[in-house]
């Protein structure tokens, strides 16, 4: 039974960064694809960005990927994603997700790829 923890997040100011974590027990996250979600109220779950199984990685937008850095531990098990220059619209629940289908990798930036999601954590951004 793989789960996810994760931590980091809580309330910060515009500009500033922080990095969210996630852990995995249960099974290696080696053969996995990794990703980060966020929702925010009232809006459907969205793609931030994800490391497909072989390591590659995409993001949902060029603006994303200025500011978003995914990475990956898997001697850990841990998943992070650092937030740079952070703005009052990154507010929103972040989540992280583990897929080990080959869906998972083949269509990454789909929720419905991923099987295993973290518990949440909120991240509050005031201006």
């Amino acid at each position: 039974q793989v789960q996810l923890v994760q931590s980091g997040g809580g309330l910060v100011k515009a500009g500033e960064s922080l990095t969210l974590s996630c852990v995995s027990s249960g099974r290696s996250l080696s053969s996995a694809a990794v990703a980060w979600f966020r929702q925010s109220p009232g809006a459907a779950r969205e793609f931030v960005a994800a490391i497909r199984r072989r390591g590659t990685t995409v993001y949902a937008t060029d603006s994303v990927k200025y500011r978003f850095t995914i990475s990956r531990e898997n001697a850990k098990n841990m998943v992070y994603l650092q937030i740079n220059s952070l703005k009052p619209d990154d507010t929103a629940v972040y989540y992280c997700a583990v897929g080990f289908r080959q869906d998972s990798s083949s269509y990454p930036t789909l929720s419905a790829s991923y099987d295993h999601w973290g518990q949440g954590t909120q991240v509050t951004v005031s201006s």
